[in-house]
């Protein structure tokens, strides 16, 4: 296996773009790769492109019907009435949408491939984690679920067991659903309460179908949740999981959108605390699946200050040269960024949090606590299917 890693780019993925307006700008693709760059990251690891995800692989999750609507929606965006999901307020109908869809999942469905057949021991897409789609419909910024797409590519080349974690702020119930009665695949999820955010989906109790009991694994943080309680979840859920189930490779997503400036949600994450998930996601896949990592981006609305800064951190951890948090940000990113956004880029690659958390086995449960409560239901509900204790 070779020792570099790769990050899967495409500078045509920045036609992912549902036109002005929307939330999912594509600038803050550009931005991170240009952010990567700044930093010489892109010498540290092999900087490669897969081709686009074609029939076969989309009909790994995706129903043939909602493949021939998106090529025909892309062909002419006029003809979206909002059935599949598409031509709506959050998933608008463009020129080349299944053009630019197919080749955001190819570079994960690529990544998978890479790590699974030991060319490379991680592999980094930002550009994925468009984790709401289903298997007949587009929903959240979603078009085509590449997280789905390249775990179902995992098992088609013979993976047994895959862990799928997402620490976006939303639920990933696109890829809960892909798998929902596959024992194969475990996929944690720890996101805002479906009480207060989109899709409304991840309550504790939702643990898997009935040939994959405790293999659906969803933690709902209250709303406010900062950093302390946002790293105590993971904590407490993450690592024992991983333990039992040994997967053979650790996919991850890392929607930014947990974070305190984050416009759609209503978490109070700081970049510092994801650097730390980033980190503790890179040293699981070690410890648990001999190093096989696919890391994927995500959600993440606050385009310029938060999102270029958390995936260049993920990029320089799966390449083996972490940035430190107190690094200035290169002056010329800065540049392009005032060029492009007509904003004023961060100067470091920190928000200046000194980041802690109480260990759940250290601290023990406090009943009256929200986010105790919530780490509580999660464990009760699965733990004892993987013979865990709750």
């Amino acid at each position: 296996m070779s020792g570099r890693a790769q990050l899967m780019w495409d500078e045509a993925v920045t036609g992912y773009d549902f036109g002005p307006g929307h939330p999912m700008d594509p600038v803050r693709l550009a931005l991170t790769m240009r952010l990567v760059e700044a930093f010489g990251l892109d010498r540290e690891l092999d900087v490669v492109s897969a081709k686009s995800a074609g029939e076969s692989t989309l009909r790994l999750v995706h129903r043939a019907d909602y493949v021939e609507a998106v090529r025909r929606v892309s062909a002419d965006p006029k003809s979206a009435d909002g059935s599949y999901g598409l031509g709506t307020e959050d998933d608008p109908a463009f020129a080349g949408m299944h053009e630019a869809s197919a080749l955001i999942a190819g570079q994960s469905v690529g990544a998978a491939e890479t790590v699974w057949r030991g060319e490379a021991r991680h592999a980094v897409n930002f550009s994925g984690g468009l984790h709401h789609a289903m298997p007949g419909s587009a929903a959240g910024f979603c078009i085509y679920n590449d997280a789905s797409l390249a775990v179902a590519r995992l098992l088609e080349l013979g993976a047994e067991r895959i862990a799928y974690v997402d620490v976006d702020v939303h639920h990933g119930d696109g890829v809960q659903a892909a798998f929902w009665d596959d024992p194969r695949v475990l996929t944690i999820s720890i996101h805002e309460h479906p009480r207060t955010l989109f899709p409304q989906t991840g309550w504790p109790e939702e643990t898997g179908g009935p040939d994959a009991a405790g293999g659906a694994v969803n933690v709902a943080l209250p709303a406010g949740t900062g950093d302390a309680g946002w790293l105590r979840a993971f904590h407490a859920v993450v690592p024992e999981l991983l333990e039992a189930f040994r997967p053979q490779v650790l996919v991850t997503q890392h929607g930014a959108d947990t974070h305190f400036e984050d416009p759609l949600a209503h978490l109070a994450v700081s970049l510092d605390a994801q650097r730390m998930v980033a980190e503790a996601c890179h040293r699981l896949a070690h410890e648990h699946a001999e190093g096989r990592w696919v890391a994927l981006g995500g959600g993440g609305y606050a385009v310029v200050d938060v999102v270029p800064r958390a995936w260049t951190h993920l990029v320089g951890i799966a390449a083996g040269r972490p940035i430190p948090p107190e690094s200035e940000v290169p002056e010329d990113w800065r540049h392009q960024v005032y060029a492009r956004a007509r904003q004023l880029a961060p100067v470091r690659m920190t928000d200046g949090r000194r980041v802690a958390w109480r260990d759940w086995e250290e601290s023990g449960y406090d009943p009256a606590d929200r986010l105790d409560q919530a780490i509580r239901a999660t464990r009760t509900a699965v733990f004892p299917a993987h013979g865990l204790l709750p």
